[in-house]
């Protein structure tokens, strides 16, 4: 038996409670791990609370990413004792996830958890701190570099938007961060945020082009704060879009990708192809200065976790949420 936090809906509605399971209960995988530590992300909150449709296959353990030890194997890469991370992969939606004792998933889903970082350190990255990176990566394959101009982060607080601050400052680029939480900003300064500007500058409807201002953005909101930030990219900007957090639509106009060459690049970091998200956690080794991940992370207890999803989908929580289980 193992304790895990168990989403389960019927007629009645969505119930969610800290229970004791079953290894029978597992779902199929090649590889059992014991779970070292997981985290609580937005989408993990929105799964929690059932503010969004995030769960396909009831019952579910939520938890999108861990950290553990391999048990078990039936996959040649991987043998008992290897330590390993799991991000995405459809985890915690359509097949039991992270917040757990123990979990079972596929081999394929794995990578071997880089040596620079612990399982704590790891989770404190998790996956938002991978998702930052991939839109750091993007910024850079479409020639963004630090000479170009500054950088724009939304939802510059949250999980993403800390990692992503961090990394950047440290590759020399100057980064100005969008938060509704302006008490955060000597946080944000910590972290590498050269500006912090107020989201409401963003978050109503804007003119089709702005006055040029950002030469790359990471953006985790979506609807309004997207278009803004499009329409006042530099010519031939680049904005990584990875993130919903301000809704799902685009209330844009083709003009900043036809007068100013801006692209849009889409980033998905749940079935990214394993050679990329390879690079990404080889890069966060070598770009993200571990002594910030304290100041970025909230550690909590598995029996916390309903609790804390409340006050993550309120905006009441900062930076980075792990659970430690092991």
């Amino acid at each position: 038996m193992f304790k895990g936090i168990l989403i389960e809906k019927d007629e009645q509605g969505q119930r969610v409670s800290l229970s004791e399971l079953s290894e029978d209960q597992l779902p199929e995988g090649g590889v059992t791990v014991r779970v070292s530590c997981s985290t609580l992300n937005y989408k993990d909150a929105l799964a929690i609370t059932g503010k969004g449709p995030v769960v396909r296959r009831f019952p579910m353990v939520p938890g999108i990413d861990f950290a553990g030890v391999v048990e078990h194997s039936d996959n040649p890469a991987y043998k008992p004792g290897d330590q390993v991370v799991l991000n995405g992969w459809g985890v915690g939606e359509v097949h039991w996830g992270g917040l757990a004792e123990i979990a079972r998933v596929k081999g394929e889903w794995l990578i071997p958890l880089e040596s620079a970082f612990s399982p704590q350190q790891a989770m404190s990255i998790g996956t938002a701190g991978y998702t930052a990176m991939l839109c750091v990566m993007a910024l850079e394959r479409h020639g963004v570099t630090p000479d170009k101009g500054e950088v724009l982060v939304t939802g510059a607080a949250g999980g993403v938007g800390s990692v992503a601050i961090a990394v950047l400052s440290k590759l020399g680029y100057d980064v100005v961060a969008v938060t509704g939480r302006t008490a955060e900003a000597e946080y944000l300064t910590k972290l590498g945020a050269k500006r912090i500007v107020d989201r409401s500058e963003f978050a109503s409807p804007g003119r089709p082009l702005a006055k040029e201002q950002w030469a790359g953005a990471i953006d985790v909101a979506g609807g309004h704060v997207l278009a803004n930030v499009c329409a006042s990219m530099k010519y031939r900007g680049v904005v990584a879009a990875c993130g919903l957090a301000a809704g799902m639509e685009f209330p844009a106009t083709v003009a900043p990708f036809i007068l100013r060459g801006v692209t849009l690049a889409g980033i998905d970091s749940v079935m990214c192809p394993v050679p990329e998200r390879r690079e990404a956690w080889r890069r966060l080794a070598q770009d993200l200065d571990p002594s910030l991940l304290d100041s970025m992370t909230k550690p909590i207890a598995l029996e916390d976790v309903v609790a804390v999803a409340g006050q993550l989908i309120a905006g009441e929580v900062r930076g980075r949420v792990i659970v430690p289980i092991g």
